[in-house]
């Protein structure tokens, strides 16, 4: 009599009491087929339904004779789980208090059947070979940074800080090209790299910084905006027993490659980079776990250094890596002189250098907000002018436009405050629209592009041109900007987030990288430590000097942060219980819970959880354990009692912004 076979699956249910391997009997004319990877799909009887699940292992009996249920059908046998991606994704889920299903949600693209027979159809891909010329540009790039190179070949884990200047010739960073030559560097070794960017736009200059250098074969692309059956395909070949090169957004930090050689992340202070969907796992951690996996490389590269990158910096997990030779660009402090309007949002040095500079090129304006008059006060007693049906802020489109609510959509036809009853408006701040109105008006037969979220412009040539730009947005030149002019820094800075400095020099200084070479770069009506960074261009001194601010506070990220919200009553058991499970927490450790009902019958609060990173295990488990046992008390009470409430009870750890 044969040897029964057992699956250990992983079944794809965000369920907290379901995050664990079940195993199931293998029936005689599924051995075959039923290997690890493959998707299958089980009878669950807690629930009485089909599920799918991926099979984690094969092992035999261990002659118990247990009754266990049987692996119904197998939905392919292409195994599209390796091993070492479950164990990542099980390590991150670990860490962030998680389910594994949920990280593998996005790891594992869904499954597009003529994609998998189209691929299955195809020759295996060759291995890829760069060529010499190719290698030794690489080589020469990565020269810049003394012994880059040869820590990259060690697998170290570093910190760069990219050349803040565009390519002389191209429209596109010259970040771009540093990242592609240690990517060619470690395809040239035999390994994969793995290039996780925040957006589409730098994904876009990183891929064409690539295609110069490697074969378009060897260049795998891992995003969203790929059809299913394209995202699918990418993903297949990831798991191809060949060297590839992955450029991709956050959830390409998990992309299984064949024997990965560097993790690079560009410009992780980016909040593209943060994961909103649970477990909300930032793709710097997940970068640092899979590092610590496979003994890879590890680079952080960003035109400025954020506090969790210092902080491993100063622990010595990171190392720095400066470059022999450092720019960097002509930043100019411009504050209003004296004689000029205190209103005026463009001093005259500012001005001047705008002026020539179009005599040249395309200067750049960067402004805080799209649109024309984001927020509208009353002309009277200068009172935020708000919605008489939701309370919302009321913005126009244009001059003598009706307001118009930013949250409910409705015009405010008749609109009076309600302060002094007064029914005019005014104007308290100039949105992208507006400044190309007057910028328009001061530079008569100048070209004047708009570039936000409403017009998106990806590049510009190299003729004069205005273009006014909201953070984030801004297009790439051929050659460079010929002047930079960061306006509403003041504006920017009085946010309350408690990185808006961090964000802020990060803004400014993405926006000075666009500037050619000894091109100004006029910083107006900012100045304190933040201004001081960016015109010296010592971000990491200022990263350095927020870490230090924040450790006295026990603000990440100088402790680690977690928050748990749901029902009064479980959030109290759950604080209750990691006390007990984990005594050492400090006494000032936990904030709260404070009341956010927003229903009069149902009592929710939110609390935050401050720990040090040696209690970061302990925590997790006992949050992850609170969760379950809330989600099993919920469960039953519905079927002793009757109907009640799903359980809400959510755990996030490493929130970005420690808001009560």
């Amino acid at each position: 009599m044969s040897e029964r076979r057992v699956a250990r699956v992983q079944l794809e249910s965000p369920v907290p009491q379901l995050d664990r391997l079940f195993d199931y009997a293998i029936p005689h004319p599924l051995v075959a087929d039923v290997a690890p990877g493959v998707r299958v799909k089980v009878p669950l009887r807690s629930a009485g339904r089909m599920m799918e699940a991926f099979v984690v292992e094969v092992v035999a009996d261990d002659g118990t004779e247990r009754p266990l249920s049987s692996v119904e059908a197998v939905v392919s046998t292409t195994p599209v789980l390796p091993a070492r991606l479950y164990t990542l994704a099980r390590r991150v889920a670990d860490r962030a208090a998680g389910s594994v299903s949920d990280i593998l949600r996005l790891a594992v693209p869904k499954r597009m059947v003529r994609a998998e027979k189209a691929w299955a159809a195809a020759p295996a891909p060759e291995t890829p070979d760069v060529v010499p010329a190719a290698r030794d540009h690489a080589d020469s790039v990565l020269g810049a940074y003394p012994g880059l190179g040869a820590a990259l070949d060690a697998g170290e884990r570093l910190a760069v800080d990219a050349p803040p200047h565009p390519h002389p010739e191209l429209p596109r960073g010259a970040w771009a090209d540093l990242l592609a030559a240690a990517a060619t560097r470690t395809l040239a070794r035999g390994r994969s790299a793995v290039l996780v960017v925040p957006d589409y736009r730098d994904q876009a200059q990183l891929l064409a910084a690539l295609a110069e250098l490697v074969p378009a074969e060897a260049i795998v692309r891992d995003d969203a905006d790929q059809s299913g059956p394209a995202r699918y395909g990418q993903y297949l070949r990831t798991l191809a027993p060949v060297p590839c090169i992955v450029v991709g957004r956050r959830s390409a930090v998990y992309a299984p490659a064949h024997d990965t050689g560097l993790v690079a992340l560009w410009d992780d202070g980016d909040s593209l980079l943060a994961e909103p969907l649970s477990p909300g796992v930032h793709a710097r951690d997940a970068a640092l776990v899979r590092q610590e996996l496979e003994h890879s490389a590890l680079v952080f590269a960003g035109h400025t250094r954020t506090s969790d990158v210092q902080r491993l910096v100063d622990v010595g997990y990171v190392r720095e890596v400066p470059q022999a030779r450092r720019p960097s660009p002509r930043v100019v402090l411009s504050a209003t002189r004296e004689g000029e309007q205190r209103q005026s949002r463009v001093p005259s040095s500012a001005f001047a250098a705008a002026r020539e500079a179009l005599q040249h090129g395309p200067v750049l304006v960067q402004v805080a907000r799209p649109g024309y008059a984001p927020s509208l006060v009353c002309a009277d007693c200068r009172r935020p002018a708000r919605c008489p049906h939701c309370a919302g802020p009321l913005r126009a489109a244009r001059p003598g436009a009706t307001p118009v609510c930013a949250w409910c959509g409705r015009s405010a036809h008749a609109w009076s405050c309600g302060h002094c009853g007064s029914v005019k408006l005014r104007m308290a701040s100039s949105g992208s629209e507006r400044t190309a109105d007057e910028l328009g008006r001061a530079f008569p037969n100048t070209r004047v592009i708009v570039a936000d979220g409403a017009h998106q412009v990806a590049e510009v040539d190299a003729a004069p041109a205005l273009v006014i730009a909201t953070r984030g947005a801004e297009p790439l030149a051929r050659g460079g900007y010929r002047a930079v002019i960061l306006l509403d820094g003041d504006r920017m800075l009085q946010n309350e987030a408690l990185r808006i400095g961090e964000h802020c020099l990060r803004w400014w200084s993405n926006a000075a990288a666009l500037a050619a070479p000894g091109a100004p770069v006029h910083l107006v009506g900012v100045a304190g430590p933040v201004a001081r960074a960016l015109a010296t261009w010592t971000q990491p001194a200022y990263a350095r000097a927020e870490l230090a601010d924040r450790a006295p506070l026990r603000m990440p990220p100088a402790v680690r942060v977690a928050s748990v919200d749901g029902h009064a009553r479980s959030v109290d058991t759950l604080l209750a219980s990691l006390r007990e499970t984990v005594p050492d927490l400090d006494a000032l450790a936990v904030l709260g819970p404070v009341d956010t009902s927003t229903d009069p019958d149902t009592a929710t609060a939110r609390a935050l959880v401050r720990f040090d990173y040696a209690h970061g295990r302990a925590v997790a488990e006992a949050l992850r354990a609170g969760v379950i046992a809330d989600a099993l008390r919920a469960r039953k009470s519905r079927k002793d009692r009757g109907p009640r409430p799903r359980s809400t009870l959510r755990v996030r750890l490493d929130i970005p912004e420690p808001d009560l």
